[in-house]
């Protein structure tokens, strides 16, 4: 009898996701979307959805939220990138526009501004969609997910400024 229960033990342990220690992720999926000339739109996630794909109990709660923290993380590093160089190029625009008495408000703060209340935005718009799960066990890869998607959105948006002449 223990025997048999042992077994079916180590069965179900065996169909159970690996410690989040264990789960494995890569940013591949993504940076092959956008070498193969995807938008923004359809390679946010993509890494994400192989992760959970990839990891076996990939769509366990926790490995769900792994997997959409681990992108968020990605998309979070290329936004701070982002922001940076953009902050750089709108410094010397504003001191160029100071250096011609140009009576236009800092470029700089502007933008700080903005970053500051749309983190403001981003984050209570994920923990609304966190509340329509109702304390159940989806609200944390929900609002992971939302972050990453809207830190994603953000980064490309800074990106796509930086390129703008």
């Amino acid at each position: 009898m223990l025997k048999a229960a042992l077994a079916v033990f180590c069965l179900a342990a065996a169909t159970v996701p690996a410690a989040a220690q264990d789960l494995v992720f890569s940013p591949q999926a993504t940076d092959d979307c956008f070498a193969a000339g995807g938008l923004g739109d359809t390679c946010i996630g993509a890494s994400a959805q192989a992760c959970m794909v990839e990891n076996q109990g990939g769509y366990s709660t926790v490995a769900m939220g792994f997997c959409f923290d681990s992108e968020l993380q990605y998309w979070d590093e290329a936004l701070n990138t982002a922001y940076g160089a953009l902050r750089d190029r709108l410094a010397t625009l504003d001191a160029e526009n100071a250096q011609l008495g140009a009576p236009v408000p800092s470029s700089v703060e502007a933008l700080r501004e903005m970053q500051r209340a749309w983190i403001t935005y981003r984050d209570r718009r994920c923990d609304y969609e966190r509340s329509l799960w109702g304390g159940g066990t989806g609200g944390g890869p929900a609002q992971l997910a939302c972050l990453m998607s809207q830190t994603a959105q953000q980064a490309l948006y800074l990106e796509e400024q930086l390129g703008a002449e």
